[in-house]
């Protein structure tokens, strides 16, 4: 594990950038088929991957620390990564807004 929140933030977006892009690739030849049974499935497969990688990035290091007993770093920690996903965040929606991608 990262104990830099930069890395685990960045992990976070560069997660989601790659999962957006393979749904992109992988459903681009089914859009014109009807949803089967399998894709409510497959969604709830990639939700629960999906949280289960971001709590991974978010929360283990900052629960290590709490458990070392460092409280006011396990906040910093937790904050700083949440804080630097937001600014990732923000500046993809500003992006988007100003129609860049």
């Amino acid at each position: 594990m990262n104990k830099n929140p930069v890395a685990n933030a960045l992990g976070a977006a560069s997660y989601i950038f790659v999962v957006v892009s393979l749904m992109n690739f992988v459903t681009r030849p089914l859009r014109d088929k009807p949803d089967t049974f399998f894709a409510p499935i497959s969604a709830l497969f990639v939700l629960t991957l999906s949280a289960a990688v971001m709590a991974y990035l978010f929360f283990y290091q900052p629960i290590l620390l709490l458990i070392e007993g460092k409280k006011i770093e396990a906040v910093n920690f937790f904050v700083k990564t949440v804080g630097i996903f937001g600014a990732v965040t923000g500046l993809v929606l500003f992006l988007l807004y100003l129609g860049v991608v």
